[in-house]
């Protein structure tokens, strides 16, 4: 069902760490290339092209495209009271988090009458993506509409796709969480078109945005690719992946449930275990021979099990582990070891580090507090998940006075004329002549 793939006794690169546990092929290129004509559409649309757009992809026409405040409401009204509690503890655990991501204005004085201050400014609006297609996701609401809030965007929007089984809304659970997080602006269209509609804006049905955040899949992303510049993006998500660096003192049973629990997403799901037990490593795919067929979407489990993507990975040592669970950099990073606190300390690249058996990353997903938009594909290297932060831009505000002016304006001077830029130092130059 998993291949093995044995690092033991050699000594690699990141590079060909990365090499030998490949990601599932995903050609954002291609599908650019196919969510093209729809952009256009969309760009030069109303929305009719959004209706049409939505039996075509969706296989249902809504009645509007911007959701009614009412149906949003009712969706509340309507919601399973168990279900309303589990978000409604959920969302404050999130918004704790999120609160102490909060970012303070800083003052720098450089020197007598020179100052620098830099302060955190939030994006005017922000458009966010919740998906709606194999599972139903209002986690993906609290996680992007959250960290929106608490860095104080002015605008928010929800885009979530229209739905056969409701009339053409989102589904009830999605707009009963915007309902809880007090957003209403809800529109009923996915896809690439949700993403155009966000970057373009419609007359009479939708503002542009500033920024597009959430995940989505291959078309989503490819959209968000292609549109980058005129909208701000947090990432190009692509499938989720898990890695989990296990010894000997690992359950078994626990190992194997965590690598089904990502890959229940999609077909092109990672599940990729690091150890240096072959015992574990033979155990857990006994227990996978086991679970797979009892659990409800099995086929697709076994599907993402068995792809190129998915593997257990053998090494020498947990030194060894770490070593490639840092160059494999991936989205979700279990660490279920004997010493798993101080093994944590050493991870580099990951977009989430679950510590410890009670540390799942079913519970990130959902009610940690932490944000599950996280880096795939490898970009955990080099990007962190959706925070405050990411809605928030660092503004440098100057001001110098006269003597501050003066005392730096030969430098200045010096400078722009090693840059063969000389109008930049007469400008400083104008300045002493009229004092």
């Amino acid at each position: 069902m998993i291949r093995t793939v044995d690092f033991r006794g050699r000594t690699l690169s990141k590079a060909e760490y990365r090499s030998e546990l490949p990601r599932a092929a995903l050609d954002v290129a291609e599908a650019m290339s196919l969510v093209a004509p729809i952009l256009s559409r969309v760009a030069n649309g109303n929305e009719k092209v959004l209706l049409d757009l939505a039996q075509e992809f969706d296989g249902i026409r809504p009645a509007s495209i911007r959701v009614p405040k009412e149906h949003i409401e009712k969706a509340l009204g309507d919601l399973d009271p168990e279900i309303r509690t589990a978000l409604e503890l959920s969302i404050a655990r999130v918004q704790q988090v999120h609160e102490s991501q909060r970012r303070e204005e800083t003052f720098t004085e450089v020197v007598d009458g020179g100052t620098v201050t830099e302060r955190w400014i939030p994006v005017d609006r922000v458009g966010l993506y919740v998906p709606g297609g194999r599972a139903v996701y209002p986690s993906s609401v609290m996680m992007n509409v959250i960290p929106a809030q608490i860095a104080e965007v002015g605008s928010i929007a929800i885009a979530s796709p229209p739905q056969k089984d409701f009339g053409g809304w989102p589904h009830p659970t999605i707009l009963a969480t915007c309902a809880l997080l007090g957003v209403d602006e809800v529109y009923a269209v996915g896809g690439a078109q949700a993403i155009a509609l966000f970057a373009y804006g419609m007359e009479d049905v939708c503002e542009r945005v500033d920024m597009v955040t959430g995940p989505g899949n291959i078309y989503v992303a490819a959209a968000k690719r292609a549109l980058r510049g005129t909208i701000g993006i947090d990432s190009e998500a692509g499938p989720t992946e898990i890695a989990i660096l296990a010894d000997g003192s690992a359950h078994a049973s626990d190992v194997a449930a965590d690598m089904m629990s990502q890959a229940e997403h999609d077909v092109m799901a990672a599940a990729v275990l690091v150890t240096d037990s072959i015992d574990l490593a033979a155990a857990v795919e006994n227990e996978l021979r086991g679970r797979v067929p009892k659990t409800r979407h099995s086929k697709r489990i076994k599907e993402s099990l068995s792809g190129i993507q998915s593997a257990i990975v053998l090494v020498d040592s947990i030194e060894q582990g770490i070593d490639v669970v840092n160059a494999y950099a991936a989205e979700h990073l279990e660490i279920q070891t004997t010493n798993a606190h101080e093994d944590a300390l050493l991870i580099r690249n990951a977009g989430a580090v679950f510590i410890g058996r009670f540390s799942p990353v079913s519970l990130g997903d959902y009610s940690a507090g932490s944000n599950h938009v996280l880096p795939t594909g490898g970009c955990a290297c080099h990007s962190s998940g959706l925070s405050v932060q990411t809605f928030l831009r660092g503004l440098h505000f100057i001001e110098y006075g006269e003597s501050a002016f003066n005392d730096i304006t030969s430098t200045v001077v010096t400078l722009a004329n090693s840059e063969d830029l000389p109008a930049h130092g007469e400008a400083m130059i104008a300045r002493s002549e009229k004092l």
